[in-house]
């Protein structure tokens, strides 16, 4: 499968108007974004676990990357409630579930094969630092290719996102325009690299989550 895999191209997916789709699992269904593969695939996706849900235990041999927007995620690690962000590099293994149910947005196959920094972070207890005027920023991780990052927008508040190496936007709340679109809930952007982002937040503010950089070496990938 080839789904927003034009990696030079400027893709924007709403969350109202993208489908559900089953997964292999019972009780588990995705809203893709983008994939190359079909169910082992370098993919983004929301993905929405039904009360009691689980995967046998698998590894990640390309990485995996997940933010929690509802609910409560877990593993052998521990819970991982809404907020939290987690990376699972590759060659880590384990056993997810979602007792009490759960939605995450969640990047696979899209590490450096070399890295191995595992990230358990929850951004409603971490310190967030204030780089501008209404804007405060909570960094989840940066390394040479990439940096992931939370931004909350105060209402109103115009801000510019360098999208050089590439930019995904993820609305986690609230609302932000660019001046072509409105994103709102849960809607996702992708830039291309050598792209810039100007975007305002909408009346009620937005709070959003961005990859940035990760997309220098990808626009080939679905030649």
């Amino acid at each position: 499968m080839h789904l927003n895999a034009d990696f030079s191209q400027r893709v924007l997916v709403r969350y109202d108007e993208n489908d559900w789709v089953a997964s292999p699992v019972p009780g588990v269904r995705r809203k893709m974004l983008d994939r190359i593969g079909a169910e082992v695939a370098r993919a983004t996706s929301i993905v929405q676990f039904d009360v009691g849900s689980a995967f046998s235990p698998h590894t990640h041999d390309g990485g995996e990357e997940y933010l929690v927007l509802d609910g409560t995620f877990q593993d052998e690690d521990g819970d991982f409630p809404a907020g939290y962000y987690v990376r699972n590099p590759p060659t880590s293994s384990h056993k997810p579930a979602a007792l009490d149910g759960a939605t995450i947005l969640v990047k696979l196959h899209q590490f450096d094969p070399d890295d191995r920094t595992q990230v358990q972070l929850d951004s409603r207890s971490a310190r967030w630092s204030q780089p501008a005027a209404g804007v405060e920023t909570l960094l989840l991780h940066s390394d040479a290719r990439e940096m992931v990052a939370m931004e909350r927008w105060a209402p109103g508040t115009s801000r510019t996102l360098d999208a050089s190496g590439g930019l995904e936007v993820f609305v986690i709340a609230g609302a932000l325009s660019d001046g072509a679109d409105t994103l709102t809930r849960w809607d996702w952007l992708r830039l291309p690299a050598g792209s810039k982002l100007h975007a305002t937040a909408g009346a009620e503010g937005v709070h959003i989550w961005t990859k940035s950089g990760h997309l220098r070496d990808v626009i080939g990938l679905a030649a």
